[in-house]
């Protein structure tokens, strides 16, 4: 039966230890028809290799369709909008929700979708059409991204989508667009489609697309002063990462173009092992002082300037997906965040959206980094039994190149009471 396939919103948890993953027969041909040679590893070495293939497929288009949603968003006041949140959405949001959706529910109808958005919001404003305009522009399928269609694919990664309960599940997780802040900015500002896929709690793979990053961008690992090759180009990056086979990236740009493996390029993190010469970064919303660390180092962003008891701050724009993209390809050794606190049951904690760490963690992991809560204990993704969206870090979260990071914790477990 394909679950699905149908328009309800609830589903039982039967489907919910399918494996192995594999493509509706329905789907096959288009799996097939890709190149084998696309990804930077065998088939044979990677279990989840057809479905890394398609994620890699629809981050790459719903990267193209930010791209065109961009070009005309300062031409078109109608395009932004705001949530009651205050956290600025896109046409482009919701666009890449329901293009995901579409493209992964023809693909594999038995995995069901954990998202940000759902379409409760758009269906108050008249840009239903604009979004239904920019997802057809990149559906493989056309004809199918109707009015209604592309609703209820919003609707399909939706909080109110999918009950999972205790058991281990199967299922995507997706970030439309992290740090939508940084896309509505302007052209440098950066921003991540992100995409992973969770089996029985395990972070099997992940993608993610960065239409803007500065490909030969790099640290110079004697001064830390930033610096851009001789061939500087902003063509934006794709990172690829499947367990057991390592994190890899490529060229936005080149994916336009004959996919081969020599276009893929290894990541790996940094070699620091000194604490005081690894470079950090943070989120913007959270200043410096306000982290465990700060007690123990000030942070200055300017290495030039770095003296005794002073840690190099590396600017990294909007969302937290870019900082584990920071630290995955060795341009970051630390990333450190803390978590949004709230009461339940008279108890103080932590939590976080997942959409915003799955594919991050397993791109450190594969890269050889480390992530953790600030109590050193791995991020449960079935804490949240009922619907997979919420994570619960004690304190925050903690990413590294891994050599620093028990001495961190050690920092973190003295100068800050964890949550």
């Amino acid at each position: 039966m394909d679950l699905l396939g149908c328009s309800a919103v609830r589903f039982p948890n039967t489907y919910l230890r399918r494996s192995p993953l594999r493509p509706c027969s329905a789907a096959v041909s288009f799996c097939l028809c890709r190149s084998s040679m696309s990804l930077p590893f065998p088939e044979q070495k990677a279990k989840y290799y057809r479905e890394l293939e398609a994620a890699v497929d629809v981050v790459e288009r719903a990267c193209r369709l930010c791209i065109d949603v961009k070009s005309s968003l300062f031409s078109n006041d109608d395009r932004i909008l705001e949530k009651k949140d205050q956290t600025p959405v896109t046409i482009a949001d919701f666009g890449v929700q329901a293009l995901v959706s579409l493209e992964m529910n023809r693909l594999f109808p038995s995995i069901p979708l954990v998202a940000e958005e759902d379409s409760s919001f758009l269906r108050s404003t008249n840009l239903i059409g604009s979004v239904v305009d920019v997802v057809v522009d990149k559906a493989t399928l056309r004809d199918k991204a109707t009015e209604d269609s592309v609703l209820k694919a919003i609707d399909r990664g939706g909080k109110d989508a999918c009950t999972f309960g205790p058991k281990p599940a199967t299922y995507w997780v997706l970030d439309p667009i992290d740090g939508t802040r940084g896309f509505v900015k302007g052209v440098e500002a950066l921003y991540v489609v992100a995409l992973a896929l969770v089996v029985e709690g395990q972070i099997v793979l992940g993608v993610m697309g960065c239409p803007n990053w500065e490909e030969d961008y790099f640290v110079n690992r004697a001064t830390g002063v930033q610096e851009t090759g001789s061939n500087f180009s902003r063509s934006g990056m794709i990172m690829v990462s499947h367990l057991g086979c390592g994190t890899w990236k490529q060229r936005l740009s080149d994916m336009l173009t004959i996919k081969l493996p020599q276009s893929w390029t290894r990541c790996y993190v940094d070699g620091c092992q000194v604490l005081k010469e690894a470079r950090f970064c943070t989120p913007e919303s959270q200043k410096w002082e306000s982290l465990p660390l700060s007690s123990s180092f000030n942070a200055k962003t300017n290495s030039d300037k770095i003296g005794k008891g002073d840690i190099l701050l590396v600017p990294a724009c909007c969302g937290s997906l870019c900082k584990y993209m920071m630290v995955a390809s060795g341009r970051a050794s630390v990333f450190l965040l803390r978590a949004t606190t709230r009461k339940v049951m008279k108890k103080i904690s932590g939590y976080a959206p997942a959409w915003d760490h799955a594919v991050g963690i397993i791109c450190v992991h594969e890269a050889g980094g480390k992530v953790t809560d600030w109590e050193g204990s791995s991020i449960d993704f079935a804490a949240d039994q009922i619907a997979r969206r919420t994570i619960f870090p004690s304190g925050g979260f903690l990413v590294t190149n891994h050599r620093l990071h028990n001495e961190i914790l050690g920092l973190i477990s003295s100068n800050s009471p964890v949550i």
